[in-house]
């Protein structure tokens, strides 16, 4: 898998969501870089297999194979050293099967956006709804642009399309159909019965308009969690750490501070 890796000291390996790559959740440098990054975090963000720079496999064909190559990976980086794990979106389901299968090497666990139902027709679903609209900005976007950003976007603006044009189009444009679409077939994750909960410092944020995943379905597995904080932000769609970084960037300070005051 391609990686970019940015720092150094703890680990913390960051999951994107499905059909974008790791650049999507680059935007939590800012987070790294600041005081709730001393005294270190080494930031693992890797292209899953079909998306960004790592090629799709025939051999990889559902998301419990994406796990698997997971696992093989982290032996391979960490050894036997603990580490922090982020997922966004599909992330935020591979994360939970990751945290479910090393539960006492997981120092904590931040699932953003997190895909806790796997079929789309099961979720619990807030409707589609767009709080502002921009329709000068969008009517100068070339179609596949302004296609691909108005179907997430809850508050348009011009600094909210360059966020989406930076970290969420690259990747959007790079993924392998082919390669997505077999993993999109058999899209869920399978979990030993009782095997979900973790003990650790968590956050859990959702957005109050996020009509991909949604908000009431996290809420459900929250005493899964019960180390965790429980965030649902209005203003905010499926790209929420982009859309309210003011609120965003303090809650994940906030778990890394809770991770640190865990190790003492």
């Amino acid at each position: 898998m391609y990686v970019e890796r940015r720092g150094r000291g703890t680990p913390v390996l960051l999951l994107h969501g499905f059909g974008v790559d790791h650049r999507i959740l680059l935007p939590l440098e800012a987070i790294f870089e600041g005081a709730a990054g001393e005294p270190g975090w080494e930031r693992i963000y890797p292209d899953l297999p079909g998306f960004g720079r790592t090629p799709g496999r025939d051999d990889v064909r559902g998301s419990d194979d994406v796990v698997g190559e997971l696992v093989r990976f982290i032996g391979a980086e960490f050894g036997d050293r603990p580490f922090a794990l982020v997922g966004n979106s599909w992330g935020g389901m591979l994360a939970r099967a990751v945290a479910a299968r090393m539960p006492a090497r997981v120092l904590g666990l931040c699932l953003l956006c997190p895909a806790i139902v796997a079929e789309r027709g099961a979720r619990d679903l807030p409707p589609r709804t767009v709080l502002k609209q921009a329709p000068e900005l969008t009517s100068s976007l070339p179609a596949t642009e302004r296609e691909l950003y108005q179907a997430e976007a809850v508050v348009e603006s011009p600094a909210d399309w360059e966020r989406f044009r930076e970290f969420v189009l690259p990747g959007l444009l790079a993924a392998d159909e082919a390669a997505a679409r077999r993993i999109e077939a058999d899209y869920g994750v399978r979990l030993e019965p009782g095997s979900g909960r973790y003990d650790g410092p968590t956050l859990l944020l959702t957005g109050r308009q996020d009509d991909i995943v949604g908000y009431r379905d996290t809420w459900r597995v929250l005493e899964d969690y019960p180390r965790a904080t429980f965030a649902v932000l209005d203003a905010a769609g499926h790209n929420a750490p982009l859309e309210r970084p003011d609120v965003v960037n303090p809650l994940v300070a906030d778990w890394l501070r809770r991770i640190r005051a865990e190790a003492r």
